[in-house]
């Protein structure tokens, strides 16, 4: 079997950082810099078998992957729009008009150009209403005083 030298892991490295690029995610570009990492101690430790070269590629890849998690975790990115991808979150604050009632706990109501599941108390059609909360697609409402 031919050996494993530094050009290799270097080739996989701009494969996953390449991969990064199609499929974003931050999980690639740790990997590929792993590789980088393992083709540079091939480099320098040109004796290094292949075993023990994927061990360190495995190490470097999981925990580098790791604390990137951990670090996300505690430094979340500000955003000026955070419900961005959240829509039903969006909603929460606003006050509506029921055009149905909410009958049994249930009902509807048009927002913007959607149509919303909605769950409260009972209420009467031109009653107002607050969206208080988000469940899964359900907006959850209270009669406003």
């Amino acid at each position: 079997m031919e050996e494993i030298t530094h050009w290799h892991w270097w080739i996989a490295a701009v494969a996953l950082l390449v991969l990064e690029i199609f499929i974003p995610g931050t999980f690639f570009m740790w990997m590929g810099i792993s590789a980088v990492l393992v083709g540079l101690l091939v480099y320098l430790f040109v004796d290094m078998g292949w075993t023990y070269q994927v061990l360190i590629f495995s190490i470097f890849s999981v925990a580098s992957i790791v604390v990137w998690r951990l670090y996300q975790g505690k430094h979340p990115v500000q955003t000026d729009q955070p419900t961005l991808n959240r829509r039903g979150s969006q909603y929460i604050g606003r006050t509506f008009t029921l055009q149905e009632p909410i009958v049994n706990g249930n009902g509807k109501i048009k927002v913007d150009d959607t149509t919303w599941k909605i769950r409260g108390t009972d209420c009467d059609i031109n009653s107002q209403i607050v969206v208080t909360g988000v469940d899964g697609t359900m907006l959850v409402v209270e009669l406003t005083d």
